[in-house]
């Protein structure tokens, strides 16, 4: 049986199914398309960013943000735009929730479409076996290919539905740990731009001084601490130091 006769005996339940994967692959890639986009990597930007801030360049920040189009771009415009009049906190949790939104809405869909195949393949299991018990009624000796078209129709919608909830509950689970991911880079962004803003405001009332701290990396691996191991003169003078201490005035032991 070829598969065109194959779709054709199963009836016009299969139709539906296979409108339901298509819709599956229509969403697939328009959302990997759109977490492309927003999980762009995002280091460079942020370390333009922060020395901008640093450096008191507020405008040059904001500049920077303006040109990226990744959700770490929109978090950070959001909390730039309200540095200098206030309320970038605010803004910065309602930039997070809006790009949450944007991550997570489209995988129901998905989510949808891998409840609802099996539930449209049992229909079709039921329809088939249907058309099976009325040959019966119509023939008190039916063929075997007579039955064949019902059982054909029920034994192909059954798998039909199963491979669709499959396909979809994987690519749900896929695009979900993507969305995870871009949506941590950025919370981290929400939590770190105000730290940049207060500590960019105690420099420009030189109550801070000194190298800004670097940029958090969790892939970075940390070099070796070298210890530096002190001349015998100066272990000499530690050792007399630390016996001098033990001794109170007149050279008596505390």
């Amino acid at each position: 049986m070829t598969p065109l006769e194959l779709i054709q005996a199963a009836g016009p339940v299969l139709w539906a199914i296979l409108a339901l994967s298509l819709y599956v692959v229509y969403l697939f890639f328009l959302h990997l398309q759109t977490l492309s986009r927003l999980g762009r990597d995002s280091r460079l930007l942020l370390t333009k960013v922060h020395a901008a801030i640093m450096h008191g360049d507020l405008a040059g920040a904001l500049g920077e943000v303006r040109r990226g189009k990744s959700a770490v771009a929109n978090v950070l415009r959001a909390g730039l735009e309200r540095a200098e009049v206030g309320g970038s906190e605010a803004a910065l949790n309602e930039a997070v929730q809006y790009e949450e939104t944007r991550l997570f809405r489209p995988l129901n869909g998905l989510g949808t479409a891998a409840q609802i195949g099996p539930l449209l393949g049992l229909l079709g299991t039921v329809i088939g076996m249907i058309r099976s018990f009325l040959v019966f009624a119509q023939s008190p000796d039916p063929t075997p290919g007579q039955l064949s078209t019902g059982i054909s129709e029920a034994l192909v919608n059954t798998a039909a539905g199963l491979i669709v909830a499959i396909v979809a509950y994987l690519a749900r689970n896929y695009l979900r740990n993507r969305a995870e991911t871009v949506l941590l880079e950025a919370d981290r962004v929400r939590e770190a731009l105000p730290a940049w803003l207060a500590e960019a405001q105690l420099r420009r009332e030189g109550r801070l001084r000194g190298a800004p701290a670097p940029l958090y990396e969790p892939d970075r691996v940390e070099e070796p601490r070298v210890r530096v191991t002190p001349s015998p003169k100066e272990a000499s003078f530690r050792g007399d130091s630390r016996e001098a201490s033990f001794r109170g005035e007149g050279g008596e032991d505390l």
